[in-house]
């Protein structure tokens, strides 16, 4: 009863340590001074109004949730079959290839957007949408990979035989068997690779232009001339798209259905 009541104390105080940052940041976006203060000073919406009405912030959020869409469903295509292979075969340089799909966690973000950068400009399309796209699909695919090969790891192969047996096809034995229990390692790949996507500043910012920017490199931009509250609106914003869209899931479909593996 004692350790219960423990843990559970203890799960309340987590969730208020990661909460609290997001209630100072929603605070400091209503705040009436021209400055950061919480908690804030009276309440106005005209920091969100400000972002609002410049085109350049509105553009950088499509460029960000649209790099992080278009990154993320490239990773899947690639990461799943690459996590398959992995976990199922063998073959000499297997350990070789494994390491180079998993290098983009290892070296530094900054290294990859340069090399990045590089390669673009060898091959003509340096600072364009694709060069920002490549470079993304690079930094998320790893989090596919690994996540898909977790849940590979303790996969009964015998089940797809069985599929196989019955008459189902390669890829209708994969989608109609495969799929649903490695379903909660490709969602949680997918966020990551989202998440990982849109808050990246460092691999971006090689490839940005003035008509081309992300919203953190955008922000990043901003902070070194002026400090206001309008970061916090624009910062606060993205928080409300991603608690609505998670709510939408959930009134959807149910969260525990797309995190459980189906039986």
């Amino acid at each position: 009863m004692i350790g219960r009541a423990a843990l559970a104390g203890f799960s309340w105080l987590a969730i208020l340590y990661l909460a609290l940052p997001l209630v100072i940041l929603i605070g400091v976006s209503v705040t009436t001074t021209a400055y950061l203060q919480f908690p804030p000073s009276g309440f106005t919406l005209k920091w969100y109004a400000q972002f609002l009405r410049d085109p350049s912030y509105v553009a950088a959020i499509w460029t960000s949730c649209s790099l992080a869409v278009a990154a993320t469903a490239i990773a899947l295509v690639l990461g799943i079959p690459a996590a398959l292979v992995l976990a199922r075969t063998r073959f000499p340089g297997e350990r070789a290839v494994g390491a180079l799909f998993l290098s983009p966690l290892i070296l530094p973000t900054i290294v990859i957007g340069a090399a990045i950068l590089q390669y673009a400009s060898a091959l003509g399309f340096a600072r364009t949408y694709t060069a920002m796209l490549v470079g993304h699909t690079v930094l998320v695919i790893p989090y596919i990979v690994r996540t898909v090969f977790a849940t590979l790891a303790g996969f009964d192969t015998s089940l797809e035989e069985a599929a196989r047996d019955l008459g189902a096809s390669a890829c209708g034995a994969f989608f109609r068997i495969t799929m649903p229990i490695i379903k909660p390692g490709i969602i949680a790949g997918a966020l990551f690779a989202v998440i990982i996507s849109w808050t990246n500043v460092e691999l971006s910012i090689f490839n940005t232009t003035a008509a081309l920017m992300t919203i953190p490199v955008k922000l990043f931009n901003y902070i070194q001339y002026s400090v206001d509250p309008m970061i916090a609106a624009v910062s606060a914003a993205t928080i409300y798209v991603a608690i609505v869209v998670v709510v939408a899931l959930d009134f959807a479909v149910g969260i525990d259905k797309l995190t459980t593996s189906s039986r």
